[in-house]
């Protein structure tokens, strides 16, 4: 069969959607407004995937990279239209605890108490920092396709993490050094700097 081949193509994207459909919808959950909303875009994602006549064509981190960045696109035009950001909330990109720390109260507390500490401390970080975050440590994304998503180059992402996690790390020793880095959700005084 030809790689243009509609039921080669076909295929192919039934594949990806059983390995990235998962993990897009849970991503969608979180950047819409309703259920509903994140099923439209997924399904359109996938729809222009098997219309793209050029997809087949990439390699397969090429083609999951380019299906974040249409659903990304694709949410940020829901938004537009909208006129109505949703944050995703920390609990839904946690993981699931094991059992024997479900019934343990001292371990739940201990946890809630170290989430909301993490979460305190995402807070002060920039949108795009965030999402960033959430793409590489949420959805378990590669910095190759981190950058093909938000349009940079690999170095650029890789360059941000690792400032990031440095950033992160810094106020999670010194607790007292936030006030340093501006109201949550304004770009860090360091991130301004650079």
């Amino acid at each position: 069969m030809q790689p243009n081949d509609p039921s080669t193509s076909g295929r192919a994207i039934e594949e990806l959607f059983e390995q990235h459909g998962e993990k897009l919808f849970a991503f969608l959950l979180t950047h819409t407004l309703s259920r509903e909303d994140a099923e439209d875009i997924l399904v359109e994602t996938f729809t222009v995937a098997l219309a793209e006549t050029r997809f087949t064509q990439l390699c397969e981190s090429e083609q999951t990279a380019w299906l974040w960045r249409v659903a990304r696109n694709k949410v940020v035009d829901e938004f537009r239209k909208a006129s109505v950001r949703r944050k995703a909330s920390l609990e839904q990109t946690d993981e699931p605890i094991s059992e024997d720390e479900r019934h343990d109260p001292e371990q739940m507390a201990l946890r809630q108490d170290e989430a909301r500490q993490v979460h305190d401390l995402l807070a002060h970080l920039s949108a795009q920092q965030q999402e960033m975050l959430r793409l590489r440590f949420g959805y378990d994304l590669r910095c190759r396709e981190i950058a093909l998503i938000m349009g940079k180059r690999e170095t650029t992402v890789r360059t941000m993490l690792s400032r990031t996690m440095n950033l992160l790390r810094q106020l999670y020793i010194h607790p007292s050094s936030i006030s340093d880095y501006g109201e949550p959700g304004t770009p860090s005084r360091q991130s301004k700097e650079r």
